[in-house]
This record gives structure tokens, sequence and C-alpha cells, in this order.
């Protein structure tokens, strides 16, 4: 898995940090580890496992929908906006396919999108600007917004 992380963002570059994954079941977890690492110097005051858990159901769409010809790659990112932290999840599939489902009960599947519209304060599926597909999330509060900006260091 390749990965990049902004260190020492700013107010030109608000992105704290991204990773792209293989389109493979190995990822999910992976995605969930590396957010939980790359987010917790910047000491967010929301559940960091409430957003690994919507990264998780993000990241399985984009690997159960994702499409291409070619080999292709998810890209996760994520963003400081203020007080809000949003987090992108890129695939190669069709912007017109993300839709929110009303499973059954005993259905097995269907459940990912309802998941972060219970949790996130809004969250958004339109095309990437990598092309497919971006579908996102906002967490509103993520930070005091007395609080200074960037990643504490011990």
């Amino acid at each position: 898995m390749a990965y990049t992380i902004d260190r020492f963002p700013s107010e030109d570059s608000l992105r704290l940090g991204a990773m792209t994954l293989h389109p493979v079941a190995e990822s999910v977890p992976r995605a969930r580890r590396w957010f939980r690492k790359f987010i917790a110097p910047y000491n967010p005051a929301c559940s960091i496992d409430d957003c690994a858990l919507m990264i998780s159901e993000l990241v399985t769409n984009a690997i159960l929908y994702g499409r291409a010809d070619d080999t292709w790659v998810v890209r996760v990112e994520w963003y400081r906006e203020e007080t809000s932290l949003r987090v992108e999840v890129h695939n190669p599939g069709f912007p017109a396919n993300v839709r929110m489902r009303q499973p059954e009960a005993s259905d097995a599947h269907g459940r990912g999108l309802l998941l972060v519209d219970s949790i996130a304060e809004s969250w958004h599926s339109g095309p990437s600007r990598f092309g497919g597909t971006v579908v996102s999330f906002v967490v509103a509060d993520a930070w005091p917004s007395n609080e200074g900006f960037g990643p504490i260091l011990f």
C-alpha cells in the first residue's frame, strides 16, 4: 500500500493526509488502521472510531462498485475545514450509481451509506477530480474553534 501524509498542513493545503489502496478486501482494515495512526496527532474531538467505521464502509463500497478497464486504486483523503473533518473516498466507478438503499432486515449488505448518513453531519457523492466517483462525509465540530492548526508534536 502506498500512502502520503501532509505533516505540516497550512492554509494553502488543508489536506491532513491521504492513502492509496489496492481494490482488495485487505485494504479495508488497512484504511482504518492508517487513518487512526495519521489522524491521532491532530487530536480531533470527534470519535476516531466512528470516522474509521465510515471510512471502512466507503472503502468497501469503492472496492465493490469501482470499475475500470485498467488497473485501478481507491484513494482516501482527509481534510480539516475550519472545525470540521471531511473525508473523501475516490474510485473509478460511476457517480450516478451511488445511492442509499433500504435493505430488508435479512439482507446481508446495503447498509453502508445508511450508517454514514446516521453518523456524519453530511455526506455527498459525485464526480471525482481523479475521474470516476468520490463519496465524502463531513464530521462537524471535529476540533474546537479556538484550537491552533496542526499536529500535536511530542
